[in-house]
């Protein structure tokens, strides 16, 4: 059997009897990184055997080929636990490849309840959680950043996005672009650790706060306040936004592929109306 096994956050007081139980009596323990599941280990006073209890790594770099081999493993009935450096893995996490092969195989899969920092951050931003969108990492390259930006603001709910302390800045200064200075958002951080901290500004103030800050350090949740921007771009807006892509010397498709979700033009009808402004500027 596979099991899933959240970890904590950072308050170790936070693990559960379940949890506790499945690390003591895993064959394998699939791991970010062997080193800090092993201190886990150490701190949550489980003395593993390595004759019985193996460390295994699996991660974004190596699930292709490690899956598997833990594929075989399970299918000779021994117990795998799959954990993360914190948190529940398979959310924003590799382990969903090795739980699809799971299931390919007719290999029994559990899962035991635990922390999400985005579930944990939520329930504390007071901005609306009847219905809400996990968006996780933004991409590395800023303009594709920006792109989903765009889309996401389109969709009027609450959104959630982690993001690293080097990266902070250039995200916050992307929601002060897509959302307006104004735009309320939450950023949490050390979550359930002692120097935890939850900060609710419009994002032109969290960005000065922010810039302000000597250091920034610790993993993020940042939670964007639901759009309330209604109706699609068109006319002279829609024109004055492809104008300002073409001026960036970004492409036809490109444009079109950005812009779709939020104008009524058919597909093939944007990319003529895209084709035409740029002819008609020489662009």
């Amino acid at each position: 059997m596979l099991i899933i096994c959240p970890t904590p956050i950072g308050n170790l007081d936070d693990v559960t009897p379940r949890q506790l139980k499945a690390l003591q009596d895993a064959d394998i323990i699939a791991c970010e990184d062997s080193r800090n599941t092993g201190k886990l280990l150490e701190l949550l006073h489980i003395n593993r055997d390595p004759q019985r209890t193996k460390l295994v790594s699996y991660h974004e770099h190596n699930a292709q080929e490690r899956a598997p081999e833990l594929i075989r493993h399970l299918q000779h009935d021994l117990t795998v636990v799959l954990v993360s450096d914190a948190g529940t893995p398979t959310i924003s996490d590799p382990g969903y490849r090795l739980v699809q092969l799971c299931h390919e195989h007719g290999i029994a899969v559990t899962a035991l309840p635990g922390p999400v920092a985005a579930m944990v951050a939520l329930s504390a931003s007071g901005l609306p959680s009847n219905r809400f969108f996990f968006e996780g990492f933004l991409p590395a390259k800023q303009q594709a950043a920006q792109e989903r930006l765009h889309i996401i603001k389109q969709l009027h709910t609450t959104t959630i996005l982690y993001e690293s302390p080097h990266k902070l800045l250039r995200t916050l200064q992307l929601l002060v672009d897509t959302f307006g200075p104004e735009h309320i958002i939450c950023v949490a951080r050390e979550l359930t650790k002692l120097h935890e901290e939850y900060v609710r500004k419009t994002t032109q103030e969290m960005l000065e706060d922010y810039q302000s800050r000597d250091k920034v350090r610790g993993e993020f949740v940042i939670l964007i306040e639901p759009s309330t921007e209604s109706g699609a771009l068109e006319g002279d807006a829609l024109d004055a936004k492809i104008l300002e892509l073409l001026q960036q010397n970004i492409r036809t498709k490109k444009i079109r592929d950005q812009l779709s979700s939020l104008c009524d033009l058919k597909s093939s009808e944007l990319y003529a109306h895209i084709e035409k402004l740029k002819k008609d500027n020489n662009l």
